[in-house]
């Protein structure tokens, strides 16, 4: 499946390894990643396409502006994020 703008993604590499991010932009090769804490929304992370792994496409509130090109601020990707993270947790371990 094709990564697109306000889906959810893993990084796989560099220093931020594991971590969820939702992509803000997407353009050949490359993805602009952000999770409103250390990467802002006026500062995103370009990341390569082969360092990601897509997670979902999800419908939240965060995920639907960013598609539609609204105004999203770090604060909702943040709250989105770990709402997301914390839902997958509990859904791994069976609960």
């Amino acid at each position: 499946m094709e990564i697109s703008k306000g889906d959810l993604v893993e990084s796989l590499a560099g220093h931020d390894r594991g971590d969820w991010f939702f992509v803000v932009d997407c353009d050949g090769a490359y993805a602009a990643v952000a999770d409103g804490k250390c990467r802002k929304l006026f500062h995103p992370k370009r990341k390569k396409l082969k360092h990601v792994r897509l997670i979902a496409r999800t419908d939240c509130l965060s995920a639907q502006r960013l598609r539609a090109g609204g105004e999203v601020l770090d604060s909702e990707l943040r709250r989105d994020l770990a709402r997301l993270r914390h839902q997958n947790q509990s859904h791994n371990q069976g609960g």
